[in-house]
């Protein structure tokens, strides 16, 4: 997908495997909150933030990547959720 080659470039300066950092905005829903956290095995390391309001919750994740598509790819997946927002 285009919208990543900037991201791509970037990240095959690193080395991988690597620990990576996920972060994403979405609507305080427990279906998306259940779809997003369903990318991400036992091993990573994930978080929850509820806005002040509470209508939005950010999930961080951080977890060991083995290789730039892999990143890419969860990425592609997780945009195809309404209202996801990927930082």
């Amino acid at each position: 997908m285009e919208t990543f080659n900037t991201l791509r470039e970037q990240l095959e300066l690193l080395e991988w495997p690597d620990v990576y950092f996920f972060k994403f905005i979405i609507p305080n829903d427990q279906l998306k909150i259940a779809q997003i956290t369903a990318f991400f095995d036992e091993n990573a390391t994930i978080g929850f933030h509820p806005s002040g309001k509470g209508n939005y919750i950010s999930i961080s994740v951080k977890t060991v990547m083995l290789n730039v598509d892999e990143i890419i790819s969860i990425y592609e997946q997780t945009s195809a959720i309404n209202g996801v927002i990927s930082l």
